[in-house]
């Protein structure tokens, strides 16, 4: 028996996600531990034939309120909180023939799932549980004399130091009181933002109302940790994945389906490739590495647009990051496998995809369940010394009856198409962007540069290396649509975009040169429309 042994013979069990219920009891029954419980619970353990005690007949009093009252009582709170090592406190259960809690079993009202399906205010409010957390707080600060479980993972371990000591040890309790506590915490958590948020499921309207939601006076951030990580970004920095959101299709919360752990670099990167994904309706493939896209492409297929993609920057793409927007089918896992690849993620695959995969045992392939909502709102952090900036989520959206056109010659409709599909993928590249894009496939990207023409001139150097590359004529720059994230404030870049062949140009406007660069581009015979709407990305 390990150090502070407690036996248990006596467990209060009241539990909304009855998965392994049974199973439990049957195991707590079978090392004599009598069986204490509540309202459907209860019924659940007889159910399952195991004799109960209700809690109304500890408590003298009947639950209440539709089980909003039934276990704030001191005949519970009293067996869970007595130090067994202060006569005082035995004394006073003496005098109110109040019996000892040796175990606690609790999971809470599924407040996160709750809210996560859009339930109405009043259905949200109802799953606030209240009785669970003040006894798993109650528990968990008694870890001393009584353990605390409060998810259905931890009943195998529970079971096994019961069948092989009767009891449990402190070293057990107290990883379950912190794991109890750490619970508690992100359910308060989540409480706390749901109502920060106006309590409603999801932040509509305009833009001052989404501020007012999304950047509360207090600020509360709690995650599950998914997975410890070999290392972060470098081999000295440690790491780990914690899930914040678990209703979101993401890398985080995806089912992967083959390959090796992912490292913290493989989810980053996933979760750029994911998002930029997410912005197409038509079939696309997205190809990023280091967290900016080399190539992306929105086709009639996926294998079409997988070709078109991977022909942008094939010398990136080697060891890249992909994801796609629909099921995974096999002509496009067959394509993708060509090439020495980290990851896929795809919303979903076809088992003969999955097939031709498996082949390729290193790589991951990652399965979402879903699109993540482009235009969904939420909130964006970043770490700084002594705190966090904080920030709502890039989720601006531009169609072609937003845009603004501002020279003498406009574009056609396949310019246009070219313009919004450029301007999506630009979004997501890093400050400096410059994204070069013909026939719904990108030409060029230039990313990350301190100046904006010399994003604009890697990109046209880029695009002649891949034509050299693949024996074009000409670089697929030439007749291309160009996006620029963030206005020109000189001529010069937008001149750059010109001579390396794009014929129209999408940005957001506001310089104070406008007038210069407008003047520029109908000098160049340039088409050009402006956004309204900056795209840093940092």
């Amino acid at each position: 028996m390990g150090k502070g042994f407690i036996p248990v013979q006596r467990a209060l069990i009241s539990v909304s996600d009855k998965s392994g219920l049974e199973e439990l009891a049957a195991g707590l029954v079978q090392a004599g531990v009598a069986l204490i419980s509540t309202g459907g619970t209860a019924r659940a353990l007889r159910a399952a034939g195991h004799t109960v005690q209700d809690v109304s007949d500890l408590t003298g009093y009947p639950e209440m309120m539709d089980g909003r009252v039934k276990t704030l009582h001191p005949a519970v709170h009293g067996g869970l909180l007595a130090r067994r090592d202060d006569p005082e406190h035995l004394a006073a259960l003496a005098r109110q023939t109040i019996a000892l809690l040796d175990l606690l079993i609790v999971n809470l009202y599924p407040f996160e799932q709750t809210v996560a399906r859009q339930a109405s205010a009043a259905e949200v409010i109802e799953n606030i549980d209240i009785g669970g957390p003040a006894m798993i707080r109650a528990a968990a600060k008694n870890h001393d004399f009584t353990a605390v479980v409060t998810d259905p993972k931890d009943y195998a371990g529970l079971l096994a130091q019961l069948a092989a000591t009767g009891g449990t040890d402190h070293a057990f309790r107290a990883d379950l009181a912190g794991r109890a506590f750490a619970r508690t915490a992100r359910y308060d958590s989540a409480i706390a933002s749901w109502m920060a948020s106006g309590m409603d499921s999801a932040v509509t309207g305009d833009t001052d109302g989404e501020t007012e939601t999304m950047l509360p006076d207090r600020l509360t951030v709690t995650g599950q940790q998914a997975a410890r990580l070999r290392y972060g970004e470098n081999p000295h920095q440690q790491a780990a994945s914690y899930i914040t959101d678990a209703a979101r299709p993401s890398v985080l919360n995806a089912r992967q389906i083959q390959g090796k752990p992912l490292s913290y670099n493989n989810l980053n990167d996933g979760d750029a490739a994911l998002g930029l994904a997410a912005e197409f309706r038509d079939p696309a493939v997205v190809i990023v590495k280091h967290a900016n896209p080399c190539g992306v492409a929105a086709l009639d297929s996926l294998e079409a647009s997988w070709r078109a993609a991977l022909a942008c920057d094939p010398v990136s793409a080697f060891g890249g990051i992909v994801a796609v927007n629909q099921q995974l089918d096999a002509a496009t896992a067959a394509a993708i496998a060509e090439i020495f690849t980290e990851v896929i993620i795809a919303p979903d695959a076809s088992a003969e995809a999955c097939a031709i995969l498996a082949k390729k045992p290193n790589l991951r392939l990652l399965l979402t369940g879903g699109m993540p909502d482009a235009s969904q709102p939420g909130q964006k952090l970043k770490s700084v010394a002594g705190g966090l900036l904080v920030q709502t989520l890039d989720n601006g959206q531009i169609t072609a009856d937003d845009l603004q056109f501002v020279t003498a010659k406009k574009p056609d409709a396949s310019q246009l198409a070219d313009l919004l599909f450029a301007w999506k993928v630009a979004k997501h590249v890093k400050s400096n962007a410059i994204v070069y894009a013909r026939d719904g496939a990108t030409a060029a990207i230039g990313a990350g540069q301190m100046s904006r023409l010399d994003s604009s001139r890697i990109a046209a150097r880029k695009a002649e290396d891949m034509a050299a590359h693949h024996g074009w004529d000409t670089p697929r720059t030439i007749g291309s649509a160009v996006a620029s994230d963030a206005f020109f404030p000189f001529p010069d870049g937008l001149l750059a975009a010109a001579e390396a062949g794009a014929s129209s140009v999408i940005q957001p406007g506001g310089s104070k040169n406008d007038a210069a660069v407008i003047e520029a581009a109908d000098a160049a015979g340039l088409a050009m429309v402006f956004t309204g709407m900056r795209h840093f990305n940092h």
